[in-house]
């Protein structure tokens, strides 16, 4: 898994990555670059809910809920 680049989605619990390309337009990109998801930054997959679906993520030091049709549209790759 290490330097391949798949969506944030699954992106394991207590793993960290690394934000390659937030892969989609419009309203939701603005979204996602505002909550800071943008190229370099480095995310990491906290907590799922009990469903599954929305995961939380620690990013720059906020804890954000993605629901899975946003997450699958962010790039990452795992660091170390």
């Amino acid at each position: 898994m290490l330097d391949q680049v798949f969506a944030l989605t699954y992106l394991p619990i207590g793993r960290k990555a690394q934000v390659i390309k937030v892969g989609t337009e419009g309203l939701i990109r603005n979204r996602l670059l505002d909550l800071g998801f943008v190229p370099s930054a480095i995310v990491e997959a906290i907590r799922k809910s009990p469903a599954g679906d929305p995961i939380a993520y620690r990013i720059r030091g906020a804890v954000i809920a993605l629901r899975s049709e946003e997450s699958r549209q962010i790039q990452v790759r795992v660091v170390d």
